[in-house]
């Protein structure tokens, strides 16, 4: 069966499905450059457990995890089957895994996957990141997942590149210069992916901005968990302009 690709998303802010056009194009194509998978494992920041869980919903709700954004997010819906299949086969491939039998798609799910795959008809489950768990526990989890891209089975990391509310202008126009710290962190993460230097990505916080660019970790762990999964295959860097002056909204392909 043909090997199918490792996709991480930069989902940035609940309404970049609305005000984010380069990102929602960005969104588009990648899903238009897909092969047609039989199922699709998604990862996100939104969803941290006390170890990994998987859903085994067969019809996963639409989650609104957010507040305060326009009306029209909450009309969204991404009404996708659920794939239980492929929870069974994760928990099989992740010893201490568990499973929640009722867990939706938050919007590190279904804003990205509406654009990539807006007819909503490849079953979709999600796996949490592990709260309190560091780098590499997340590396080595995305590594577990990796046969399943032979198994047709995509599998879709959605986080930030940058996620510093601090940082962010929330009046920024499209024209508005992009905060130099977060250009900086960005550009050196598309560094370090392009000569697939794992282990400087493993200590992130470490490099300049890193711990400035995430304040806490969760947004940045699943780019960890689709690295670990990708093995040696080479990053394909997608590069929409930054929401909000500051929020990268950075995607990356690895065929």
């Amino acid at each position: 069966m043909l090997t199918i690709p490792v996709v991480f998303v930069s989902h940035g802010a609940p309404d970049a499905l609305l005000k984010a056009p380069d990102t929602v194009a960005c969104w588009n194509g990648i899903g238009a450059s897909l092969p047609s998978p039989e199922a699709i494992l998604v990862i996100s920041a939104h969803w941290e457990a006390s170890r990994p869980t998987v859903s085994l919903s067969d019809k996963p709700a639409t989650l609104y995890d957010f507040s305060g954004f326009s009306p029209e997010l909450y009309t969204m819906k991404y009404p996708a089957p659920g794939a239980p299949e492929l929870a069974r086969r994760v928990l099989s491939l992740i010893p201490n895994a568990t499973a929640d039998s009722h867990r939706g798609l938050d919007h590190g799910a279904w804003a990205p996957l509406s654009k990539i795959y807006p007819n909503a008809e490849v079953p979709v489950t999600q796996l949490s990141l592990v709260h309190q768990a560091d780098a590499a526990s997340h590396y080595a989890l995305g590594a577990k997942l990796a046969k399943l891209r032979s198994e047709g089975v995509l599998i879709i990391a959605s986080g930030a590149i940058t996620h510093n509310f601090g940082w962010l202008n929330w009046h920024a126009t499209a024209d508005s210069p992009v905060l130099p710290q977060a250009k900086a962190f960005n550009d050196w993460v598309a560094d370090r992916l392009a000569v697939q230097d794992g282990q400087a990505l493993l200590d992130y916080r470490k490099a300049a901005h890193g711990a400035a660019a995430h304040p806490s970790a969760e947004h940045f762990l699943p780019l960890l968990v689709a690295l670990g999964a990708a093995g040696d295959s080479p990053a394909l860097r997608f590069s929409p302009s930054f929401c909000y002056a500051a929020l990268s909204m950075d995607a990356y392909v690895w065929q």
